[in-house]
C-alpha cells in the first residue's frame, strides 16, 4: 500500500468545519469514510448546500488546483464554498439528476458504453447478407477465384470484366477514350458489348453499367498463366471486384471483398463506425442518423376544413392579401375549376392535391402593376408543402419557427428508425442487426447474450469472448440498478431524472474505482418499491468496493439500510441549515426530529375515512397504445384525486404525459405537440381546460425568481408607483424593473452582484459597489411603502410578506399561495437557481392556485413528491386535496405510497416494464388495489395501510 493510501486510512471520519454556503449556518459535522451515508430533512434544509455545495464544491476545486495555473485559465475556476475546512476528503464524483443530455444522438447505449462494445463486436464477428436477394456475402482469395472459374466454365468461351461505371449516370466520352488509349478495343455497356469507337458515348440521362473487357478466352487449364494475368488486371482496373460472362449472357460476380455472389453487390469491410449512427460511414442518409424526418403535416397546414382559402383555411398564408402566392392559387382554381372562397371541407380531393402538392404544368398568372399594365406570366406550381420544405431548407433565421408549426416527425422512410445505412443493417450475429438488439429491453438483450457462444462459430468465439464478457457485466449493472425495462436505442433527452442518474451510477459500479466519494441527489426518484431492494444494494456494492457513499434521499427504506444518517432541520429556508441529528439509524429513531417522528410511527399521513365519488363524469382512452401501451382503454374519474402508478418502465408516463397531456393540451390550447396513437378520447366536454405541473427550472437566469414566476412582482411594481413620492418622480413600473434601464443600478445591471475575474484564480461574485446588492439606483429606492424600499421587499421572506402585504388582497392572495404550499421560508426574489426540483413545482403550483378556477380544471402532476420530505409531502397533500374538494381534477403520476394511499382512485399499470408492461392490472380506490393478486404496488401498499 502507497504512502498516500496509508495517510487516508489514518483518518477514518470526513470533517467539516464552519460551513456557511447558502443556508447553513457555520456548521460543524463529521460521518465515517467508506460508509453509505444519507443526509435527510426538510426540502430547503440544507442537504443540497452540505452535499453539493460545499463538500463536492470544495473536492472539485482541490482537483482543478492540481492542474497549472496555465491550464486553468483554459478550464475556468471552481468558486470556493464558504467553508472553514474540509479533511478527510477523497476524490469526489457526483451523480446528480441535471446531468442527462439533450443530443437526439446521445442514447442509452451510447452513454453507458454498451452500445460501443456491440460495434466492436458486429465489425470483427459478424456475417454479412445481401440486402437484395439475403445470401450470404463471400469474400474470396485469388486462388478461389481461379478455381471457380475452372470448375463453373471449363472448356467453355468466357468474357472476362473489370467493372469501371456501377448505376451512374453521364456520357462518359473521356471514359471511352481512356479506355482505348490504354489498348483495350471492347468495352460492356448495360449488358451489350460494343466495340470502342472515336467519340464513343452515351445517353447523359441515363443509368449506366460499363465493363471493360479484359480478355475473351475458352478457359482451358493449360492457359492458367493468362487467366491468372486477365484476373489480375481486371482485379486493379475493378478496384478488386470482377465479372465473368459466358455466351448468353449470364454474369458471375468476383470479389476480394463481400459480395452478393448473384447480384454482385460489394460492402465495404466493415468497422465499428460502420455501425454508428454518428458517424457518416454508418449513418442513414436520408435522416443523418436521428432515425426521424421532419415532414409538413397537412392538418397543421389545413387546420380549420370549415374555411375558404380565402378567409384563411390556408394555415401558412393566413387571410387573402394581394401577394403573388395568392395570385398564383388563383390561376390555379381558374385552370382547374374550383373556387377559392368554397370551404376547404367541400372542395374536391383531387383540388385539395392540387393545392398542396401542385402541378407541372404551366399556369397563367395575370399581375396587374397599375391600371394600365397588367402583365401575365407562365409558370409552374410545386404545392404548399413543396414550398414549406424548401423555406425550411433555407432555414432563414425569421422564418424557422414560424415553419414548426406545420411539421411534424415522422419515422424516415428510408430505415424506419434504425437510423444506420442499409448496409450496415445486413451484417448480422446469430441471426439479429444491430438495430435488433438495440431495441430489445435490457432483460431481453441479457437472455440473448447470456448462451451467445453456444451459438457462434469458433472463430467468432474467439474473437467476441473478451467483448462479451464486458457487454454481460453492464446490462448486469443497468439491471441491478432497476433499469430492465430500458433499451439501448432509448433517446437520453426521454429519461427522467431518477433513470439518468441510475444509469451514470451503474456506469461507476462498472468502473470499479476504490477510494472514491459517490454524491448522489435522490436516486430512488421514479423507482418502485419492488426496486429499491436492488438499488440499495447496488449503493452498498459500491461502499463495499472501498468508498464513501453520500446520498441525499427521503426514502424511508434507505434512510433504515444507511450506515450513518445526518438530519438536516428544523425547519428549511432560514429555518434551516443546522445539524438536529446524526448517527446510525437507531440513534435516529431515538431523537426529537420531524424524521425521527415519521419513521418511528409518531407522525404520519392519515388515510381518509371515505373516498369521494367524483362528479359522475369521467374523460376516457379508448386504445392507446404508443410505446409498449398494449391497446390500453381507461376511464378517469373526474372531481377526483387520481394516483397512477405500477412498476418503472411499465407505461404511467406514455399513457398520461405522451398521450392523454398533449390530447387535451391540443383541444384546449391548440397545442402542436402530438400525442401518441390512440383511437379516440371521450369526456372532453367535463372539463374545461389542463394544466401540467412539473419539475422544471421556473427560470434559467439567475436572475428569475418567485416574484416575477408568480407574476406577484408586476402587481408590486404597479402598488409603488402609485405611491405619491414615485407620481410626483412621473415613475412608471419600468422604473421598479431591475431588468430595464432606468431605476436599476447600472453598474451591475440589476443584478446584485459582479463577476470579478481572477485570472488563474476562480471567479468571484462579490456585492456590487455601487447599490450594495439591492439591485436599484438611489433614486428608486428613496420610493418607500410603510417604510420599504422595492429592493427591501424583494429580501423579504414569503412569510413576512404575507404579513406586509395583508392589506392588499391582490398581492396578498398570490403570496398567501407560496405560503400554502409550504414555501414561507424562501424570499421573493430568491434566485431560481437556487431552488430545487421540488420546490420550483411548488412555485408553479401556488401560481395555478393564485389563479381564480372553474372548477372544472384537470391537473396533471408527474411524481410532485421528488424532492419533498414526509413533512413536506403531508403539506402539499393538503393543497391538492383542496383543489379537488372545489370540484378539479387532480391526476398524479407517483410511486411514494403516501400519496397513493389516500388517492380516490387508483390506476396500476404493469404487470413488469417494458415489452411486459403496457396493461392496466386495476382500477379503483387503494382498498381494491390491495386485495389485487398480481400488481406489485397492491403487495407493497398493504404493508403500508395495515402498518
Amino acid at each position: 500500500m502507497s504512502k498516500n493510501n496509508v495517510d487516508l486510512g489514518e483518518q477514518k471520519d470526513v470533517e467539516v468545519y464552519g460551513a456557511r454556503v447558502h443556508n447553513l449556518k457555520d456548521i460543524d459535522v463529521s460521518f465515517p469514510r467508506n460508509k453509505l451515508v444519507v443526509i435527510t430533512g426538510l426540502s430547503g434544509s440544507g442537504k443540497s448546500s452540505l452535499a453539493f455545495d460545499t463538500i463536492y464544491a470544495e473536492g472539485q476545486r482541490r482537483y482543478m488546483e492540481t492542474f497549472t495555473a496555465y491550464s486553468r485559465q483554459f478550464m475556468g475556476g471552481m468558486e470556493r464554498p464558504d467553508v472553514d475546512k474540509v479533511s478527510g476528503l477523497s476524490p469526489v464524483i457526483a451523480i446528480e439528476q441535471k446531468t442527462t443530455s439533450k443530443n437526439p444522438r446521445s442514447t442509452v447505449g451510447t452513454i453507458t458504453e454498451i452500445y460501443d462494445f456491440m460495434r466492436l463486436l458486429f465489425a470483427r464477428a459478424s456475417e454479412a447478407f445481401s440486402y437484395n436477394t439475403g445470401e450470404r456475402m463471400e469474400r474470396m482469395t485469388d486462388d478461389q477465384i481461379l478455381n471457380t472459374i475452372f470448375n463453373k466454365y471449363a472448356d467453355l468461351p468466357v468474357n472476362i470484366l473489370a467493372p469501371v461505371v456501377k448505376g451512374r449516370k453521364g456520357h462518359y466520352r473521356e471514359l471511352f477514350e481512356q479506355i482505348r488509349k490504354q489498348g483495350y478495343v471492347k468495352v460492356r455497356v448495360d449488358g451489350e458489348i460494343k466495340d470502342i469507337s472515336l467519340k464513343m458515348q452515351v445517353d447523359r440521362y441515363k443509368i449506366h453499367d460499363i465493363e471493360v473487357v479484359i480478355d475473351r478466352l475458352i478457359v482451358d487449364r493449360k492457359d492458367q498463366k493468362r487467366l491468372q494475368d486477365s484476373i489480375a488486371t481486371a482485379m486493379k482496373m475493378g478496384k478488386g471486384v470482377i465479372k465473368i460472362s459466358d455466351k448468353d449472357n449470364n454474369v458471375s460476380h468476383f470479389s476480394k471483398f463481400l459480395m452478393c455472389p448473384t447480384t454482385g453487390i460489394s460492402y465495404d469491410e466493415p468497422q465499428p463506425n460502420s455501425f454508428s449512427f454518428n458517424s457518416p460511414y454508418g449513418a442513414c442518409e436520408r435522416c443523418d442518423g436521428l432515425g426521424y424526418i421532419f415532414i409538413v403535416d397537412k392538418e397543421s397546414v389545413m387546420p380549420n376544413p370549415k374555411l375558404s382559402i380565402i378567409n384563411g383555411g390556408l394555415a401558412p398564408l393566413g387571410e387573402y392579401r394581394d401577394i403573388w402566392m395568392f395570385q398564383v392559387l388563383k390561376a390555379l382554381a381558374k385552370k382547374y375549376s374550383f373556387s377559392l372562397s368554397t370551404p376547404i371541407e367541400k372542395l374536391s380531393e383531387e383540388s385539395i392535391n392540387l393545392i398542396l402538392n401542385g402541378t407541372p404544368e404551366l399556369l397563367s398568372v395575370a399581375v396587374e402593376y397599375n391600371k394600365w399594365n397588367v402583365q401575365n406570366y407562365q409558370v409552374t406550381f410545386d404545392g404548399i408543402i413543396k414550398l414549406l420544405e424548401e423555406q425550411q431548407e433555407k432555414k432563414s433565421a425569421g422564418t424557422t419557427d414560424d415553419l414548426e408549426a406545420f411539421r411534424k416527425l415522422h419515422t424516415c422512410p428510408v430505415c424506419n428508425g434504425a437510423r444506420l445505412k442499409k448496409e450496415s443493417l445486413h451484417f448480422k450475429v446469430d441471426g439479429k442487426n444491430i438495430f435488433e438488439l438495440a431495441e430489445m429491453d435490457i432483460i431481453s438483450l441479457r437472455n440473448w447474450y447470456e448462451d451467445l457462444e453456444s451459438r457462434l462459430t469458433d472463430r467468432q468465439n474467439t474473437i467476441a469472448r473478451e467483448i462479451l464478457k464486458e457487454i454481460r457485466a453492464r446490462l448486469g449493472f443497468l439491471s441491478d440498478v432497476g433499469l430492465n425495462y430500458l433499451s439501448l436505442d432509448r433517446t437520453a433527452r426521454t429519461l427522467s431524472g431518477g433513470e439518468a442518474q441510475r444509469i451514470r451510477l451503474a456506469t461507476q459500479i462498472g468502473s470499479q474505482l476504490m477510494n472514491v466519494m459517490y454524491i448522489l441527489d435522490e436516486p430512488s426518484i421514479g423507482l418502485h418499491q419492488r426496486d429499491n431492494e436492488r438499488l440499495i444494494n447496488a449503493l452498498k456494492n459500491l461502499r463495499d468496493l472501498g468508498n464513501t457513499v453520500l446520498v441525499v434521499e427521503h426514502d424511508k427504506d434507505m434512510i433504515l439500510e444507511a450506515d450513518h444518517v445526518i438530519d438536516v432541520g428544523p425547519a428549511a429556508g432560514m429555518h434551516g441549515g443546522r445539524i438536529v441529528a446524526e448517527g446510525t439509524p437507531a440513534d435516529i429513531l431515538k431523537s426529537d426530529t420531524l424524521t425521527a417522528a415519521y419513521l418511528n410511527g409518531r407522525k404520519g399521513i392519515e388515510i381518509p375515512k371515505k373516498r369521494r365519488k367524483g362528479n359522475g363524469h369521467k374523460l376516457s382512452i379508448i386504445k392507446a397504445s404508443g410505446h409498449n401501451l398494449k391497446d390500453v382503454s381507461v376511464d378517469f374519474p373526474l372531481g377526483k384525486l387520481i394516483a397512477v402508478t405500477g412498476v418503472s418502465g411499465s407505461g404511467k408516463s406514455s399513457l398520461i404525459t405522451e398521450t392523454l397531456y398533449p390530447i387535451l393540451n391540443h383541444h384546449f390550447f391548440r397545442a402542436k405537440k402530438h400525442p401518441l396513437p390512440y383511437e379516440k378520447i371521450n369526456g372532453l366536454k367535463d372539463i374545461d381546460k389542463v394544466i401540467e405541473i412539473d419539475q422544471a427550472p421556473i427560470g434559467r437566469t439567475p436572475r428569475s425568481n418567485p416574484s416575477t414566476y408568480t407574476g406577484v412582482f408586476s402587481d408590486i411594481r404597479n402598488l409603488y408607483v402609485q405611491l405619491p413620492e414615485a407620481k410626483i418622480r412621473g415613475y412608471k413600473p419600468g422604473r421598479f424593473s431591475f431588468n430595464v434601464k432606468g431605476g436599476r443600478c447600472e453598474t451591475c445591471q440589476g443584478a446584485g452582484m459582479k463577476v470579478i475575474e481572477m485570472n488563474f484564480l476562480p471567479d468571484v461574485s462579490v456585492p456590487c459597489e455601487e447599490c450594495g446588492g439591492r439591485r436599484y439606483n438611489r433614486e428608486t429606492l428613496e420610493v418607500r411603502y410603510r417604510g420599504k424600499s422595492i429592493s427591501d421587499v424583494l429580501d423579504m421572506s414569503i412569510e413576512d410578506a404575507c404579513d406586509f402585504f395583508e392589506n392588499m388582497p391582490a398581492i396578498y392572495r398570490k403570496i398567501k399561495t407560496l405560503k400554502d404550499v409550504g414555501l414561507g421560508y424562501i424570499t421573493l426574489g430568491q434566485s431560481s437557481t437556487t431552488l430545487s426540483g421540488g420546490e420550483a413545482q411548488r412555485v408553479k403550483l401556488a401560481t395555478e392556485l393564485s389563479k381564480k378556477d372553474t372548477g372544472s380544471t384537470f391537473y396533471i402532476l408527474d411524481e410532485p413528491t421528488t424532492g419533498l420530505h414526509f413533512e413536506d409531502i403531508n403539506v402539499l397533500l393538503g393543497v391538492l386535496q383542496e383543489l379537488v374538494d372545489k370540484g378539479n381534477t387532480v391526476l398524479v403520476i407517483e410511486h411514494n405510497l403516501d400519496v397513493v394511499k389516500v388517492a380516490d382512485w387508483v390506476i396500476d399499470l404493469g404487470e413488469e416494464g417494458g415489452a411486459g408492461g403496457g396493461r392496466i392490472l386495476f382500477e379503483g380506490t387503494p382498498e381494491g388495489l390491495i386485495q389485487n393478486p398480481i400488481s406489485l404496488t397492491g403487495k407493497f401498499l398493504k404493508k403500508e395501510m395495515e402498518a
